[in-house]
């Protein structure tokens, strides 16, 4: 009874802090961290270091799969090249339907079916956000459509949370997981889709810079998840890229991102990696 206690009192406690930032404030927040939004939309430099003088003109990578090729956008609030022309409307609906203002179809890699779950709040703060960082002029590669573009359906994320039940920890964790889009990665995709019957098995290969990776199974499973790992180690995998046995993982899981994430949203999001199925 005082363990539950004492999570419910966190959870309030992180609710109350989250409602004490402004909006701007908890826009950069969600996209600096566990949205990881640079990861795609941010230059990088040497050794992959972000530059920040370009936050979010255009990422550094292009994605050539079998339906389209694309590269991350510029969304800087730059009128001519970015979204500067866009209206709040135009940008929720982009997040949330994956439809540009013009009505093209945004590829697929973009995680729009994630976003569906945002709270009202948040997804105004993300806005809010995006309107505040510096316009950056530049003008990135049209997207590419090879065939037409499927959406995989999302379980369970398919419409807005509300604030009351962030006060839960594994609802909230459920939230954040769902708004990082963790599921998309570590989740097997096959014959181009995502296999979400089995979410969070892993076994989804990326190729960059690092070389070949592959996304980990990160569900309940005592001996190929993380059912056996402490709540220190998931922690330490998720925001310093160190596996249970001191393995260093590769990219491009987004380490630093989640690094700046609060202790009662780590402890948020553990609580509900804990209740996923095994697999």
């Amino acid at each position: 009874m005082r363990a539950a206690f004492v999570m419910l009192m966190s959870a309030i406690a992180c609710v109350g802090a989250a409602d004490a930032q402004t909006p701007l404030e908890r826009g950069g927040y969600l996209v600096n961290g566990i949205l990881t939004c640079g990861n795609c939309h941010t230059p990088r430099g040497p050794g992959g270091v972000f530059l920040m003088e370009k936050q979010l003109s255009g990422g550094p990578q292009t994605w050539d799969e079998p339906t389209f090729k694309v590269k991350g956008s510029n969304i800087t609030p730059d009128r001519e090249t970015g979204i500067g022309t866009w209206s709040d409307a135009d940008i929720k609906a982009a997040l949330q339907t994956g439809h540009r203002p013009n009505g093209v179809q945004i590829a697929s890699i973009m995680p729009y079916v994630f976003y569906k779950v945002f709270t009202p709040g948040d997804l105004d703060a993300v806005v809010a956000y995006l309107r505040s960082v510096t316009p950056v002029r530049n003008v990135v590669d049209a997207p590419a459509y090879k065939a037409a573009l499927h959406v995989d359906s999302v379980p369970n994320g398919a419409k807005p949370m509300a604030e009351a039940d962030l006060l839960d920890p594994v609802k909230r964790g459920f939230y954040l997981v769902t708004i990082g889009h963790c599921m998309e990665c570590h989740s097997p995709v096959v014959n181009d889709h995502h296999d979400y019957g089995n979410l969070g098995k892993g076994e989804q290969v990326f190729r960059g810079p690092w070389g070949v990776s592959m996304s980990r199974n990160i569900t309940s499973d005592k001996e190929k998840g993380l059912g056996a790992w402490t709540d220190a180690e998931i922690k330490r995998a998720i925001t310093q890229g160190i596996s249970r046995d001191d393995s260093r993982l590769k990219p491009p899981m987004a380490f630093a991102l989640y690094a700046t994430m609060t202790p009662e949203d780590l402890d948020a999001v553990v609580a509900y990696l804990r209740t996923v199925p095994p697999k």
